[in-house]
């Protein structure tokens, strides 16, 4: 929902001026990209409270965060007018984002990191991934549901052509769409506290307690050659990798690269697909709703043969399957100026797509942590940062090229969105394939190099 409506939001229904709208979302991506690393950080050092682990006491930090937050971003600033400045308007948002961003990176982080320490079987992570994911789509797909029966309310209750057009009237909408979030969230959030168990031991390589380390070692076992190492384990000392020793391994890097490439392709097609179906198709904001849900739909359905198809054929070629997919929309975009109901089709390419690569990247930066967990929130925390930052700066760079400088679009605007949408997905794609080819020449794993003299690699 951030990424897909924020710009939709402030700049068609509050009427805010493109830079205005991006300047937004940089400071949101920005608190974002500080947050992560540091809360990644903290998190690895955090002892944890009695019973409560230290991933679960920053989850449930960052739930807090985000209850208490998230209600205002969607919503008119309180006390404001037709004739409040924007600046007045930006500087009350702008609080209540940064605290959002920063309970938004406490709970991603924690929850990411709790994957290596759950399971180490490489085949095992990608599919607690790919289940992750898949339970992301199927939020996403409930928040896009919601959105399209409000506007359909909505609709029904105006009457009126011009109904079709986001405007101030659509303030409600989305105010109650963020309301009905939050209480889904907290609900999932409070049964995720409850039926997860988590040592709040910070000795690496444990799971959430003794008996089901015990059941997750004899699922491992039952797939012949799953229990393979990740990583090579020269010595047999319980020496851990810290966090300075991540900046000195290049594939630390190129998962980075690889990370901050996919989410760039992710992050930004969902930011400007809204924008791309009213201004460039010319389509009624219902839209905005219904495709989405289709790529998140598409999306859930890639989740679930994602398991054996990496296992099949590898991880590093099941990402590039999705690459392709990604190309094949970008390519379908730049030939069809007005595709009209085909965009649903484009719309499947593009969710099956981003969620392949979504879920592939994610696995391999478990694969690169290995049994490293106690160092593992900062790795997810570094991976974040780099997209974070990255994607505010695309966002700004795009919002200060816009040819329109009102609310109103222009005709040079819709071929600028026609042309963004095949730049951040085909032209993106084609950096993360150049990532990928990296991996394949050298392939991720820990090297000894620039260690201390007493570290010692272990799996």
């Amino acid at each position: 929902m951030w990424f897909t409506y924020l710009l939709v939001f402030y700049h068609s229904v509050l009427g805010f001026q493109n830079t205005n709208a991006g300047v937004l979302l940089l400071v949101g991506q920005i608190a974002d990209g500080i947050c992560t690393p540091l809360i990644g950080y903290e998190s690895d050092r955090t002892p944890g409270c009695g019973n409560y682990g230290k991933r679960k006491t920053w989850h449930l930090v960052g739930t807090l965060s985000v209850l208490v937050s998230f209600a205002f971003i969607f919503n008119q600033c309180l006390g404001c007018g037709p004739l409040t400045p924007q600046w007045a308007s930006l500087t009350f948002f702008i609080p209540f984002i940064i605290v959002f961003q920063f309970g938004w990176a406490a709970t991603q982080i924690s929850h990411l990191s709790l994957i290596p320490e759950l399971v180490t079987c490489e085949h095992a992570q990608v599919e607690l991934t790919a289940y992750r994911y898949a339970f992301t789509v199927i939020a996403n797909i409930t928040v896009y549901a919601v959105a399209y029966l409000l506007f359909h309310v909505q609709a029904g209750e105006d009457g009126d052509p011009r109904s079709d057009e986001l405007g101030p009237v659509d303030i409600p909408v989305f105010r109650n769409l963020a309301l009905i979030v939050l209480g889904i969230g907290a609900l999932f959030s409070l049964l995720f506290h409850l039926g997860i168990k988590e040592k709040s031991s910070g000795a690496a390589g444990e799971a959430g307690g003794e008996e089901g380390r015990n059941r997750l070692e004899e699922e491992e076992e039952e797939e012949e050659g799953e229990r393979r190492p990740l990583l090579p384990s020269p010595g047999t000392s319980s020496s851990l990798l810290q966090w300075k020793c991540w900046l000195q391994q290049p594939s630390f890097y190129q998962v980075a690269l690889l990370y901050m490439s996919t989410r760039l392709i992710v992050n930004l097609s969902q930011t400007y697909i809204s924008m791309y179906l009213i201004n460039t198709l010319g389509l009624p904001k219902k839209f905005i709703a219904t495709i989405p849900l289709v790529m998140y739909l598409s999306g859930f359905l890639s989740s679930f043969i994602m398991k054996p198809v990496s296992k099949l054929i590898g991880k590093s070629p099941t990402y590039f399957l999705g690459l392709l997919l990604i190309m094949a929309f970008s390519y379908w975009v730049l030939l069809e100026g007005q595709m009209g109901q085909q965009v649903y089709g484009a719309a499947v390419l593009l969710g099956a797509g981003s969620a392949t690569i979504l879920v592939i990247s994610l696995s391999m930066t478990a694969e690169l942590i290995g049994g490293q967990t106690q160092s593992g929130a900062f790795v997810y925390g570094a991976m974040s940062f780099t997209d974070k930052v990255a994607n505010g700066i695309a966002v700004m760079i795009i919002q200060t090229l816009h040819p329109c400088h009102t609310v109103l679009c222009c005709p040079a605007c819709v071929w600028f969105y026609h042309n963004i949408m095949v730049i951040v997905t085909g032209g993106v794609a084609v950096v993360a394939a150049l990532a990928l080819c990296t991996i394949l020449i050298w392939p991720i794993r820990i090297r000894p190099r620039g260690l201390p003299e007493d570290a010692t690699i272990i799996n």
